[in-house]
């Protein structure tokens, strides 16, 4: 769809099913390549600057092996809650826990991109204001439990049960909460 990129193999470095399916629904001809990279960021950095952070940290991994028509994607998805970032939970355990903080308020979704050939990089990120109503206990670990939600910043996929039910109201893009601000990519992909 994009004509200016017929000649670019683009790579996704990314793991999520839900990045591929957003990607695939540009229409644009992609790979997906992956690499274990530490999601640390340093300590003092402001929380809005985090997710940009690790977008870029994620592209650099893979500099050293892009050739001529490589254009790479990368992002990175962090939900933000009364000033704390909810990553992805490690066990049953956290993931109640970052729902709870979730239930009856309001957070932020924060999605950084990073596109990167050989010759530029675009960094950025799109945020989305989500409003989630006040959940009772046993809905939480019903959802954890069937769900499984170990993959998903801030232990949710609003794709899900849980975004049906609790999710009533957003400002921004639904699927920068999804995982991929794909309005944005496709801007920035028309003027490559």
């Amino acid at each position: 769809m994009i004509q200016q990129l017929k000649n670019k193999r683009i790579i996704l470095a990314s793991k999520s099913p839900r990045r591929t399916e957003l990607l695939k629904g540009l229409g644009v001809e992609f790979i997906t390549q992956t690499k274990e990279v530490e999601e640390d960021f340093p300590k003092k950095m402001d929380i809005s600057q985090v997710p940009q952070y690790l977008a870029e940290k994620k592209a650099l991994a893979f500099r050293q092996e892009l050739e001529e028509n490589d254009l790479l994607i990368t992002a990175d998805t962090v939900v933000v809650v009364q000033g704390e970032i909810l990553n992805k939970p490690a066990d049953k355990k956290e993931a109640l826990e970052m729902l709870q903080k979730l239930s009856g308020n309001v957070h932020h979704v924060i999605t950084g991109v990073c596109l990167m050939d050989l010759r530029k990089t675009v960094i950025f990120d799109d945020r989305t204001e989500v409003h989630f109503k006040k959940m009772e206990q046993e809905e939480l670990l019903g959802y954890v439990e069937k769900f499984q939600p170990y993959d998903k910043a801030g232990a949710y996929g609003v794709q899900e049960w849980i975004g049906y039910v609790a999710v009533y109201k957003m400002i921004g893009s639904f699927y920068n909460v999804m995982g991929l601000p794909v309005h944005r990519i496709y801007e920035e992909l028309k003027k490559w």
